[in-house]
């Protein structure tokens, strides 16, 4: 049976998966419909896992899915659905260009059996124990999630601002000039190690981070080791010429002993095209069985010092130097000026809790579902939503937060509730979001400019959407913000637009639990038709 069109069904099938999950962080105009990315995504394993847990839906059950076709077929969601897997295919593809035909051939390696079982335990068990913090740090999707958003997006916007003007001046308007709020540096650290890590040994040893570093790799490497079909050497074709070897960016296949790591093993097909004596097949179960009792032909070990050549040390340190440092961790428009205070503000903002989405329910149900993939941040139209650092602690680096400084969160927006893949943010209809209480408003007289310029002001109370910030009568014609707590939502629009620096006169404080706020009474307006019998005129 001809099977080289596994590989060629392979590529297309990888090609627009990754292409696909790439849009729906690099959509920075936010023209990808919602219900897009619950459809996409649902293949994801982490994700789909942890919002098995939260949400009753037909997408939950992706990672089902996942373990079936890993039981068939082995591990084909490492080939095909991992965005981060397709990406080190695609960056190892493009290096071997640039290498001689000798340099570029991968050889085989013993599996590193102990670390990468380790790194799955220790996932496992913080997991049973609610820590999701390994996840959030090795979960593939999620990666390259953060590697889409703080890399590549930029870049795109860049790329953006720099034509939109030159294409003005010839009338072409499609593209328009588009703000990107800048992210604390201190918040790249983990992308850039893991981005260094998957680049390099993507272009030095294939696919050695999903077989050592990444857990979900670990796992399905399990599971495929009772996969239907295998791959296996028809050891009376074989020659020992090693061109499968040469291929297998795995590293999987032994030659010498004419056996395949299952549990390595990415289902890639590339050893079927590369083999041109058909010696490698892809079988099922009761066919291997049928033909285990030929002896595989022995090939001289001399021919496997031949091709491997010399062994690298440094490869193990490089890992094993970064999984410790990875363990050690363990908008509204200004369109209209307000004044601005003369002379700086001196008292803090006392934020007790950061704010965390609609939807989220609490800081802990948040931190324990979320794995930072930054899918959220990617999607929020007014910015406000930002990877946090060190308000989470040093278990939440990169989880999504409310950043007021940045945007704040539109009264009519659901959007993050839409997309989120984990369940960390649950789903929400418009009128439900409006009145949950993700935070408090808190006024400092002493900061406001009303008090301390004997100016007025009033920009809080005029961006309020539920009049939880409203003006009222200070002194002479001035007036003064004064807070409305039953109606607040903690949107943030009045921390947002607050004209005083360097601390705000109005600042939104983080409920630990979301509440439900009243919805705010609307005014009927008076209509003085009602009052006379006869015509008005």
């Amino acid at each position: 049976m001809n099977v080289h069109w596994l590989k060629k069904l392979r590529v297309v099938v990888s090609l627009f998966f990754l292409i696909l999950t790439s849009l729906l962080f690099l959509d920075y105009r936010k023209m990808i419909p919602e219900s897009l990315f619950s459809t996409v995504l649902s293949l994801q394993f982490v994700p789909s896992f942890l919002k098995f847990f939260t949400v009753l839906k037909i997408t939950v059950f992706g990672f089902i899915v996942v373990i079936v076709l890993t039981l068939l077929f082995g591990r084909i969601y490492c080939s095909t659905i991992c965005p981060l897997g397709v990406l080190q295919d695609v960056v190892a593809y493009i290096s071997r260009k640039f290498k001689s035909r000798r340099k570029g051939r991968y050889h085989y390696q013993k599996a590193k059996n102990i670390l990468r079982y380790t790194i799955l335990g220790i996932t496992a068990v913080a997991l049973v124990f609610g820590s999701t913090y390994l996840l959030l740090l090795l979960d593939p999707y999620s990666n390259f999630g953060r590697i889409m958003t703080y890399f590549v997006k930029p870049l795109l916007v860049w790329v953006n601002n720099l034509f939109s003007p030159l294409l003005a001046r010839i009338n072409v308007y499609y593209l328009y000039p588009v703000d990107l709020k800048p992210i604390k540096a201190a918040v790249y650290i983990v992308p850039v190690i893991i981005l260094g890590l998957v680049l390099w040994l993507s272009v030095t040893r294939g696919r050695l981070y999903c077989n050592t570093v990444c857990p979900v790799g670990a796992f399905l490497g399990l599971l495929s080791k009772f996969s239907l079909f295998k791959f296996r050497f028809d050891t009376q074709a074989c020659t020992g010429c090693h061109l499968c070897e040469f291929s297998c960016k795995s590293s999987c296949l032994d030659v010498v002993n004419m056996t395949v790591d299952e549990t390595r093993c990415v289902t890639c097909f590339d050893c079927l095209t590369s083999c041109k004596l058909g010696a490698m097949s892809y079988t099922t179960r009761k066919a291997l069985k049928t033909d285990s009792v030929i002896k595989p032909v022995k090939v001289r070990e001399s021919n496997r010092k031949m091709f491997n050549g010399d062994h690298d040390p440094g490869k193990r340190v490089f890992i094993l130097g970064s999984l410790a440092f990875l363990a050690g961790i363990t908008g509204i428009s200004k369109a209209k000026e307000y004044v601005k205070n003369a002379k700086p503000t001196t008292i803090p903002e006392k934020k007790n809790f950061p704010v965390t989405p609609p939807g989220s329910l609490s800081i802990r149900h948040f931190t324990d579902y979320c794995t930072a993939c930054s899918l959220c941040i990617d999607a929020c139209p007014t910015d406000v939503l930002q990877p946090a650092f060190m308000q989470y602690g040093l278990a939440g680096i990169m989880q999504p937060t409310m950043d007021y400084h940045s945007g704040y969160c539109n009264y009519d927006c659901v959007r993050c509730t839409e997309v989120c893949p984990t369940g960390a943010i649950l789903p929400l209809k418009k009128e439900a979001k409006q009145t949950v209480q993700t935070g408090l408003a808190h006024f400092v007289k002493e900061n406001c400019v009303v008090y301390t310029d004997e100016t007025n002001c009033g920009a809080c109370a005029e961006h309020c959407p539920t009049k939880a910030v409203h003006m009222v009568p200070y002194k002479e014609d001035l007036v003064i913000p004064e807070t409305n707590d039953d109606i607040c939502i903690g949107c943030g629009a009045c921390e947002h637009v607050c004209p005083t620096t360097p601390f705000k006169a109005i600042y939104v404080d983080g409920n630990e639990i979301h509440n439900l706020a009243e919805k705010p009474k609307e005014e009927k307006l008076e209509n003085p038709l009602e009052k006379t019998e006869d015509f008005p005129f």
